[in-house]
C-alpha cells in the first residue's frame, strides 16, 4: 500500500502521539484543523487531554487557548473541555460539555463571523498563533498538504503559527485529492485586491495546502473517520417551512426578481434546513449552485441527483449513511464539489457579488425583524452565530427559519423583543415559520410587525402579540418603532420563572 507521507523530510517527523503533545505547553494559542465535525485531529487532542488532566492532578495549571474552524468533535472540544484543559475558546462550537462550561463562566468563549476568524488572525487581534494542529489526508513528494473532508482555517493557521504537528489520517478517502481550491491571493490592507471568483465552481487557487517543512515539529499517524451525527427525518413544520420558501421563490420567479435556477444557495446546518433543500427538489427546480460554508445531506442529495450541479463549501457535515454515500461515488462528486478556505467561502463581497440565498435557522425573532440565533434567554450561548452573519447581511435575501413554538408550546420564537440581538432588522430580509412567511423587504418597523404577527406567530401566542403591539402603538414615548420597556423582555423572564411564556 503506498504510504501517505511522501516526503521524506517530513517522514523523518513521525513522531507517536504522547511525545508530539510534550510540544503543547500551558498558555499556548493553538490553531486546530476542524469544521462541524469534520476534519479535525482525531489522536493530539485525546493525548493532550491525557497530559493536562495528569499535570491536574499534580496541582499543575494547564490549559491553552483553541481556535478552530467551526464546531468539532467530542473528542477534540469534549475531552479538553471535560479536562478543564480549555481558558478561551472561538468561533463556534455545539460541544454539551464545552457549551455547558462556558455558560457556568469557566471557558472564556469569544463568538465571531467565521468570516471574520482568518482576517482577525492576519490583523494579530489573537495574538501569536503558537502551535498549529492540522488533519490532512497525506503528504506529497514535495511537502505539500492533501486537505481533508474540512479546510475552514487551516491555511491561516499552517501560515501564522510558530510550530505544526501535522495529523496525517489514513481513513480519510484518497480521492479527496483535487476537491479543493486552496486560494494564496488574500493580502493584508491596503495591499487587498479582488478576489477572481466570478461562479461557485471557479477555481482560483490550488488543490494543496502549503506548509513551510521546518516548522512541522512531529507528523502523527492517525486513523479514525468524522465523528457526525444523523439528521431527524423531516417533520410537519419543516416541510411546511420548506412549502412556504418554495412558493415564495416561484412567486420570486413570476415577479422577474429571481432567475429558474434561482441564485446560489447558502443553507445553514440542522434538520430545517435540509428539509427545506429536499423541497426545491420537490418543487421542481433544476440546475441550481451552491455557495455556502457546509454540504449536508439535504444538499448532498441534490448533487447526487443533478438538480445542484456545482456546489462551493468550506466543509463537509454527512450522516454515516451520506460518507458512505460519498465515498462510493467519490469521483462524480469530485467534478462538482469545490472546497475551500472559509475566509473565501463566507467572503462577504463574494456572497454579495454572486448574490446568495441565505436559509438559516434562528432561536427568535421579534416583532420588528431582530433575530436571535445564539443565546437562550440573552445569556446563555448555545452555538454561536457562525456564518449566517457573513450571508444574510451580504446576500441577495436573507431568510431566517424557525419553528413558531418550541418546548412542547411554551416557548414562542415570535417575541416582542428578542433577548439577544445577532441579526438585526436591517439584515433580516424574510422570517418563515411552520404558520407562514413574512417578506419584510420595503415595509417600516410598524408594517413589519403586523407581518410577523400575523404571518409568522402560533395561534396560542397571536393575541398576545397583538395585544402588546396596540398597547405599545398607544402607549410608548416614540411611535416608529412602538415597544414598552417594562414589558418587552417579559416573555423571557416569565419562561425563567415558570418555564412558560404563557401567563
Amino acid at each position: 500500500m503506498e504510504t501517505r507521507i511522501q516526503n521524506p523530510q517530513l517522514a523523518s517527523r513521525l513522531t507517536p502521539v504522547t511525545r508530539a503533545v510534550e510540544l503543547i505547553r500551558p498558555g499556548m494559542t493553538v490553531g486546530m484543523s476542524g469544521f462541524t465535525g469534520a476534519g479535525y485531529p482525531k489522536a493530539v487532542p485525546l493525548a493532550l487531554a491525557e497530559r493536562i488532566a495528569a499535570a491536574h492532578a499534580r496541582g499543575e495549571k494547564f490549559g491553552i487557548r483553541v481556535l478552530t474552524g467551526a464546531s468539532t468533535a467530542p473528542e477534540l472540544d469534549g475531552v479538553l473541555a471535560r479536562t478543564g484543559g480549555i481558558d478561551f475558546r472561538l468561533p463556534y462550537q455545539s460541544d454539551p460539555e464545552l457549551r455547558a462550561r462556558i455558560n457556568r463562566g469557566e471557558i472564556e468563549y469569544m463568538d465571531i463571523h467565521l468570516g471574520h476568524v482568518a482576517q482577525y488572525a492576519w490583523f494579530g487581534f489573537f495574538g501569536k498563533i503558537d502551535m498549529a494542529v492540522i488533519e490532512v489526508a497525506g503528504i506529497l513528494p514535495d511537502g505539500r498538504l492533501i486537505p481533508s473532508t474540512s479546510v475552514g482555517n487551516n491555511k491561516t493557521w499552517l501560515d501564522l503559527a510558530d510550530q505544526v504537528i501535522v495529523e496525517v489520517n489514513h481513513d480519510q478517502p484518497q480521492g479527496l485529492d483535487g476537491m479543493h481550491d486552496i486560494y494564496y491571493g488574500t493580502a493584508l490592507p491596503p495591499n487587498r485586491v479582488p478576489i477572481p471568483l466570478l461562479a461557485p465552481g471557479d477555481r482560483i487557487g490550488e488543490p494543496y495546502l502549503r506548509v513551510d517543512p521546518a516548522k512541522v515539529v512531529a507528523v502523527v499517524e492517525t486513523h479514525g473517520r468524522d465523528r457526525l451525527g444523523r439528521f431527524a427525518e423531516p417533520d410537519d413544520n419543516c416541510q411546511r417551512i420548506a412549502g412556504h420558501l418554495v412558493e415564495f421563490f416561484r412567486h420570486e420567479i413570476a415577479k422577474g426578481r429571481l432567475g429558474e435556477h434561482l441564485l446560489p444557495l447558502q443553507s445553514g446546518v440542522g434538520n430545517i434546513a435540509n428539509a427545506v433543500l429536499t423541497g426545491l427538489r420537490a418543487g421542481g427546480f433544476e440546475q441550481l449552485t451552491g455557495f455556502t460554508e457546509v454540504i449536508q445531506d439535504g444538499m448532498l442529495d441534490l448533487i447526487r441527483t443533478g438538480t445542484i450541479t456545482m456546489a462551493s463549501a468550506t466543509a463537509l457535515s454527512l450522516s454515516p449513511e451520506a460518507v458512505e454515500e460519498f465515498i462510493s461515488h467519490i469521483d462524480y462528486y469530485r467534478r462538482r464539489i469545490v472546497l475551500r478556505p472559509q475566509e473565501i467561502s463566507n467572503h462577504a463581497e463574494l456572497v454579495r457579488r454572486l448574490g446568495c440565498l441565505a436559509l438559516n435557522g434562528m432561536v427568535e425573532a421579534d416583532l420588528y425583524g431582530n433575530v436571535n440565533s445564539t443565546h437562550v434567554a440573552g445569556t446563555s450561548i448555545i452555538n454561536g452565530i457562525g456564518g449566517s452573519g457573513d450571508f444574510a447581511r451580504n446576500g441577495f435575501l436573507s431568510c431566517f427559519l424557525t419553528p413558531s413554538t418550541a418546548k412542547n408550546g411554551a416557548i414562542s420564537s415570535i417575541v416582542p423583543m428578542v433577548s439577544h440581538v445577532d441579526h438585526t432588522e436591517h439584515d433580516v430580509a424574510v422570517v418563515v415559520t411552520e404558520q407562514g412567511l413574512a417578506d419584510l423587504r420595503g415595509l417600516s418597523p410598524k408594517q413589519r410587525a403586523r407581518m410577523v404577527i400575523g404571518n409568522c406567530a402560533h395561534p396560542d401566542y397571536r393575541p398576545m402579540l397583538e395585544d402588546y403591539f396596540d398597547r405599545a402603538w398607544r402607549d410608548s414615548r416614540g411611535k416608529h418603532t412602538p415597544h414598552l420597556l417594562t414589558e418587552a423582555l417579559s416573555w423571557h423572564q416569565r419562561f425563567l420563572d415558570t418555564g412558560s411564556m404563557k401567563p
